[in-house]
């Protein structure tokens, strides 16, 4: 598949710089596969479009990773805990950045390219909300950046299908937990030209023996975004329960485990977007997201969501 093939047109004001008043608020894409037929509802009305699924949901939370540094002015993005206080992550500028040198609270210990470093942080992440580049406007409260049930920190970007749920909504489904600790990678946009020689990097997921065997025994399930599809599909090969998942979904996969997805509308060029089209077909996937821009739906990590039955 060309790289090419996941481009879109996306008017720029359409991207979203702030999430819903209530996160239940947010408008819901629905789409059957068998039959085509297409439904505009709110997120609050999700119950009403599932039908007994076991409702899936990846738990990680986001740490406060982002790290500013003053000399030479920049900062550092926590990835990844390695070990103990030893942690991946982002620096810049990286050409004026030595190892063995501090900066704060980090010590830089070995750089590994593309801006990549091997880092020692002291004590717990106390920086800010690592909110991506293409939202430009302060967030007022960084819980709007969590989903509700973030339970395990780790993760260097939100689940974001997970962020319209509220407690309330939660109480009317069937609900089990995963975790996928998400990193940058997940995001970083495809720079292959064919899209089979793009290298997605591990990302470390753990599950509760429970929570395999009724994810197992589900006559249907529902997975809240395309983290928790990841997990889903690589126990479904018999990874075991806890690890690292490489597992690129891209069109022509098989499907072992997940019967429906819902999951918020994603970048150009990005591997989110692959996966959506593994699902739900690639030129169904271009007519639905053709179909948001005129409904004006609102894109990306605060925006609206879609649900593929």
């Amino acid at each position: 598949m060309e790289a090419s093939e996941l481009d879109y047109e996306l008017p720029p004001e359409l991207i979203a710089q702030h999430p819903a008043v209530r996160r239940d608020e947010s408008r819901l894409l629905v789409v059957e596969r068998a039959t085509g037929q297409v439904r505009h509802r709110r997120f609050g009305e999700l119950p009403d479009e599932l039908h007994g699924e076991l409702v899936v949901v990846n738990d990680t939370r986001v740490v406060p990773a982002r790290i500013p540094i003053d000399s030479p002015r920049g900062e550092v993005l926590l990835l990844e805990r390695l070990e103990g206080d030893l942690w991946e992550g982002l620096a810049r500028p990286t050409r004026r950045l030595k190892p063995g040198a501090s900066y704060g609270p980090i010590e830089l210990v070995e750089h590994l390219g593309e801006g990549r470093w091997r880092l020692r942080l002291k004590g717990k992440p106390a920086g800010e909300t690592p909110l991506p580049p293409y939202i430009t406007e302060p967030l007022v409260d960084p819980e709007r950046y969590q989903t509700v049930y973030a339970r395990e920190p780790g993760s260097a970007a939100a689940p974001t299908a997970g962020l319209h749920f509220t407690e309330k909504l939660l109480e009317r489904l069937d609900v089990e937990r995963v975790t996928l600790h998400v990193g940058l990678d997940t995001f970083r946009p495809v720079g292959e030209e064919r899209l089979e020689d793009h290298v997605i990097h591990g990302e470390r997921y753990s599950v509760e023996a429970a929570a395999r065997e009724r994810i197992t025994a589900a006559p249907r399930v529902l997975a809240v975004g395309t983290t928790t599809v990841r997990v889903l599909e690589s126990l479904a090969r018999g990874a075991p329960l806890e690890g690292r998942t490489e597992l690129f979904i891209t069109p022509g996969f098989e499907f072992l485990r997940t019967d429906a997805l819902l999951t918020n509308f994603h970048l150009p060029r990005s591997t989110l977007l692959a996966l959506v089209m593994a699902f739900a077909g690639v030129e169904e996937t271009r007519s639905l997201y053709r179909l948001a821009v005129e409904e004006r739906y609102r894109f990306y990590s605060f925006g609206d969501a879609m649900l593929i039955l």
